[in-house]
């Protein structure tokens, strides 16, 4: 079966019973793991990824910001590349890097609104330039994160979730955006993949609230303990998951060794005991 066989399987497979009719995604972050690469490995034993996801999995969830997705070449990259363009000149994309994990882990009661999204960025860039971004050049950055080319897929995306909906296992994305998340899976051809979206926007609650994993276990009629979620933050996906009785795997793609509940890449999820 070819790749473009398999998802068009997935599109229009039935799963429990129910037709798909739409994708699910529950959206992810702009998490500081965005800032650097990172690069997929081996797939694993079966045995490992079945000693910790029992019982039977029925579904699997995903976050998009360091698990599916990554800003490219890195946000500090971005946000120099925007600010040249408007007179902003030769501001050294690893300051950018540095300001914005600090900027990001210094957060509170983010939103993912515009306006969030323009206070993060004028922390950023503070002290960097005369002006504040948000009166100047923030919508051309705010509309660079919207396109393709700020982003790349990692290596490991497609082959994991071809062979997942050749499983015709129902897969779905649960993440903390706003409302680019849904063009921005588009324009990668990702949506395709999933039977619905939620995106904590919309949802009005964001990532580790169990109420945001809650609500996609109802979108998908399928019980939480038979959902397994898959993200790189062990606050706001792992133990967000845990809350609403999800089974969850850190996602760490750095990891050299096998931990209990992490993988090191999403071609282990083939391994996950799914019903026969």
């Amino acid at each position: 079966m070819t790749n473009d066989e398999t998802r068009k399987k997935s599109e229009f497979r039935r799963s429990n019973g129910r037709s798909v009719v739409g994708p699910i995604f529950i959206a992810s972050d702009f998490g500081t793991s965005f800032v650097i690469r990172h690069s997929a490995s081996v797939i694993p034993s079966s045995s490992h990824l079945q000693m910790i996801a029992a019982p039977k999995i029925e579904a699997v969830t995903f976050d998009v910001g360091g698990t599916l997705l990554q800003p490219w070449p890195s946000v500090g990259g971005v946000y120099a590349e925007v600010a040249a363009q408007h007179g902003v000149k030769n501001l050294s994309p690893e300051k950018l890097n540095k300001e914005f994990a600090t900027a990001w882990r210094a957060r509170k009661n983010f939103q993912h609104s515009q306006e969030d999204w323009a206070r993060l960025v004028d922390q950023t860039f503070a002290g960097l330039c005369e002006s504040r971004p948000s009166r100047t050049f923030f919508p051309a950055i705010y509309q660079r994160f919207a396109e393709l080319g700020a982003w790349r897929m990692y290596e490991d995306v497609l082959p994991a979730l071809d062979a997942l909906a050749s499983k015709d296992v129902p897969l779905a994305v649960i993440s903390n955006w706003d409302a680019r998340l849904r063009p921005l899976l588009q324009q990668f051809h990702l949506d395709r993949y999933f039977e619905i979206i939620v995106v904590s926007c919309e949802v009005g609650f964001a990532k580790p609230s169990p109420v945001i994993f809650e609500h996609a276990a109802k979108k998908l009629g399928i019980a939480p303990e038979h959902i397994v979620h898959v993200g790189d933050s062990a606050e706001e996906d792992v133990a967000g998951a845990k809350a609403a009785g999800l089974g969850a795997l850190l996602l760490n793609r750095d990891q050299k060794g096998s931990e209990s509940e992490q993988i090191s890449s999403l071609r282990q999820l083939e391994a996950l005991p799914f019903p026969d």
